[in-house]
């Protein structure tokens, strides 16, 4: 049996340690999703499902309502890519188009309300260029085939310097070392008429 002097003692060593344990691989649990889940959805579609006409090119092309929740602890702003790998035809993609870029979000937000990407977003919040060459929302418009639309969410710790209106790959370059976490839901659509 041990001594009670010698039972602190080894206590408390290993409480340090296992302390110091959290303190290294708390930051790695929360990049890979550890104990908490960071998601994005939208109540307008469901993940892979198809995207309602409205927030279409044959519709009123608005953009839709999202949500997002579990931020990994430490983000300090929000950026969200909107792209189709898929174009032009799925069976033969050549690019990948860019309908929405929006970026410095602040962590206090929790989603996007539908039809924000076609009007000027609040103060702070800056939007990029898509493969459009404008900025805002730009819904699908598929010339062929069954496309998929990625609404990606990266958590950032950092806030980033007003880039203007970058585009994609500037704004992904901007962003490199700093993301922290990543969400993505994923939206389908057919165009209706030829």
């Amino acid at each position: 049996m041990l001594h009670p002097e010698w039972k602190r003692y080894f206590l408390a060593n290993i409480m340090a340690i296992l302390a110091g344990l959290l303190l290294v691989f708390r930051p790695a649990a929360a990049r890979t999703g550890g104990t908490m889940t960071f998601t994005i959805s939208s109540t307008a579609f469901a993940h892979m499902g198809s995207m309602p006409t409205r927030y279409t090119c044959e519709g009123e092309e608005l953009s839709p309502p999202l949500s997002w929740s579990g931020l990994p602890p430490g983000t300090r702003s929000i950026v969200l890519i909107v792209d189709d790998p898929d174009a032009p035809d799925p069976a033969a993609p050549k690019m990948t188009w860019v309908h929405w870029l929006v970026y410095n979000m602040p962590p206090s937000m929790s989603g996007l309300q539908e039809g924000c990407g076609n009007r000027p977003l609040p103060k702070g919040i800056l939007e990029g260029i898509g493969s459009g060459k404008k900025g805002g929302y730009h819904g699908p418009c598929p010339p062929i085939g069954t496309h998929r639309y990625f609404f990606k969410l990266y958590a950032l710790d950092t806030v980033l310097p007003d880039l203007g209106s970058p585009d994609k790959d500037r704004l992904l370059k901007a962003m490199q070392g700093h993301v922290i976490g990543e969400a993505v839901v994923i939206g389908t659509y057919h165009k209706m008429k030829p």
